[in-house]
């Protein structure tokens, strides 16, 4: 590496990691802001908000590293421009791409590992994310009883304190019970207490001194009811334990987040995408089927034919479904070979182990063996016996069936209908017709097909929300696997627009880059926003939507290189003077030509 590599990659390292920390914790502090209500006040401890934020730091990284190249990049050449050092350079012979290198080299190998962490970390991390936030959401707020208002945070209890000594001693307490579900029928009034929670938090001892507990049943809806039952009860200490379960974080197995496209990596999204598509492919081939049963009449004589990639499609889904299936059955089929294996040497293991007492028994053994035997072959003899005797009735009854069937029928007259050939007549026709009006086949036959037209055209629009929710699925799936390469790309995008910006303006600092920083940062945000949009929409195509940022701000980028490379003064007022001035010349030269 030559030392005017070594100057501007050094000039450029500084303010990179200083920008990028800067613009994490920006969007850190907006992404929080989100979930705020939601993770705090809960009284969560310290590692696990530093559990929660460096996962938010992770996953907001690929948003922030565009920006910080942008910014630094600007940065970095507008210093080399306003301390001239960058007209040092183009003067001792060595252009604008060259002294742009180093840095988009280093831009180069930061877009790849962006792309890796997108495919391989972030995923990940939103597993964790997602999980630890649902947990969190999940707790309860802190234990925080209030003097003078009802707490209702511990389920199926409303307390209320009026006035509050410290932590532990309590003043005119009321509590209602509402864990019988049947409102505020079960009141307990004290005048003190003490709380103190036990077990590692896990339980709360509420001890009640000098106090009254009102209890009535409800009232059953009646004509001649009888009084409820109410009971009251002093006490001069009473304790309550309360379970504080719902105030522990309990943290939730990872798997059930496993469906969500943001965990995925591009293998995974793959896999969704083949899933949604083999479902609707499968709603689609079941509409050609139930508009086939609909209409019997026009799909006598033909079938309603799916098209031929639906066809295709189901087909080689049917092929995949059947050869799991075969290695399901495989595989059970194995494992009960291997278990009546088992239970076969087990078997053999118990007789062989069995113990004999004396040779009497092994002889008595030995004669029930032989006593069984022969029970065997006698129920054998038996069986055989009794197949030989039911095949003999069975050839008699069909000898006497052949000999019935022998015996001529006699007495017996034979009609036979003969078809029509002749024609209709008139008055017979009319008969037919008549009786067709008069009976309301065609009023029938018009409201049947009514009917169907109205469950076919419901069950089709039905169908067509089912397909159009999956199919928006599949866009978005579409979405995710396409920006782990347009987020790292912009990185390269934001390099061509800030280091050739920062060679023109010629100013460091973080005064004009910044603002100039912010504004293509917003031009970039609302780009991607909208093709994102449209790609959901199903307005583009997804490939489209998702590059839609990049591919409007890469001419920015090699305009600006282009501008970069003439030393042209854009922010300067001499270079749109002079612009004006050159137009106004042209009107003049075309002026008189024009009369």
């Amino acid at each position: 590496m030559k030392k005017l590599d070594k100057l501007i990659l050094g000039s450029f390292i500084g303010p990179f990691l200083l920008t990028f920390l800067v613009v994490d914790f920006i969007l850190l502090t907006v992404n929080m802001l989100k979930y705020f209500d939601e993770i705090f006040g809960k009284g969560l401890g310290f590692w696990i908000y530093m559990e929660l934020i460096s996962y938010f730091v992770i996953s907001i990284s690929p948003m922030a590293l565009p920006l910080a190249v942008l910014l630094s990049s600007l940065m970095t050449f507008g210093n080399l421009g306003e301390h001239f050092e960058l007209t040092a350079i183009k003067s001792s012979g060595i252009s604008l791409i060259r002294a742009l290198r180093p840095i988009g080299v280093f831009v180069i190998i930061l877009a790849f590992a962006a792309y890796l962490s997108n495919n391989h970390l972030v995923p990940k991390v939103n597993l964790k994310t997602f999980s630890l936030l649902y947990d969190i959401r999940m707790k309860s707020p802190a234990l925080d009883i209030k003097e003078g208002v009802f707490y209702d945070g511990i389920p199926g209890y409303s307390i209320k304190v009026n006035r509050k000594l410290d932590d532990v001693r309590l003043r005119d307490i009321i509590i209602y019970n509402h864990n019988e579900g049947q409102g505020n029928l079960n009141v307990t009034l004290a005048d003190s207490g003490r709380m103190e929670p036990f077990f590692n938090d896990n339980y709360m001892r509420l001890t009640l001194y000098k106090g009254t507990n009102y209890k009535e049943s409800r009232a059953t809806r009646g004509i001649s009811e009888k009084p409820v039952e109410f009971s009251r009860a002093t006490f001069d200490e009473n304790v309550i334990i309360f379970n504080l379960d719902a105030f522990q974080l309990s943290r939730t197995p990872e798997d059930l987040w496993s469906t969500n496209r943001a965990i995925k990596d591009i293998s995974g999204i793959k896999k969704g995408l083949d899933s949604i598509n083999t479902l609707v492919n499968d709603k689609v081939y079941q509409n050609y089927q139930a508009a086939e049963s609909v209409y019997p009449f026009f799909t006598r004589e033909r079938k309603l034919e799916p098209l031929p990639h639906i066809k295709e499609r189901r087909a080689f889904d049917d092929s995949i479904r059947q050869v799991k299936m075969e290695r399901e059955r495989a595989i059970t089929d194995s494992l009960g070979r291997i278990k009546e294996k088992q239970d076969s040497a087990k078997r053999a293991e118990v007789i062989l182990n069995r113990p004999t007492d004396s040779i009497s028994d092994g002889k008595n053994l030995k004669g029930n063996v032989v006593n069984s035997t022969k029970a065997l072959a006698n129920d054998s003899l038996f069986q055989q016996k009794r197949l030989i005797n039911r095949g003999n009735t069975i050839n008699k009854e069909k000898e006497s069936e052949n000999d019935s069937s022998k015996v001529p029928v006699l007495n017996k007259t034979v009609q036979v209908k003969k078809k029509r050939t002749t024609p209709l007549t008139s008055e017979e026709k009319a008969r037919i017709d008549s009786i067709v009006y008069q009976q309301g086949y065609i009023t029938n036959a018009l409201t049947m097909a009514m009917n169907n037209s109205r469950n076919l055209k419901n069950s089709f629009d039905i169908k067509k929300a089912q397909i159009d929710t999956d199919q928006r699925e599949y866009r978005r799936y579409q979405i995710s696997w396409y920006q782990k390469y347009t987020q790292a790309f912009a990185c390269f995008v934001m390099f061509l627009i800030g280091a050739p910006l920062g060679a023109i303006i010629k100013k460091g600092g973080l005064g004009m880059p910044v603002l100039i920083s912010i504004i293509f940062f917003i031009i970039y945000y609302m780009l991607t926003i909208s093709g994102e949009k449209w790609a959901k929409e199903g307005i583009v195509d997804p490939l489209f939507g998702t590059w839609f940022s990049n591919l409007c701000l890469l001419p920015f980028g090699l305009f600006f290189l282009k501008q970069a490379r003439n030393d042209t003064r854009l922010f300067e007022p001499d270079f749109y003077l002079g612009i004006w001035k050159s137009l106004q010349k042209h009107l003049k030269v075309l002026g008189p030509n024009r009369i």
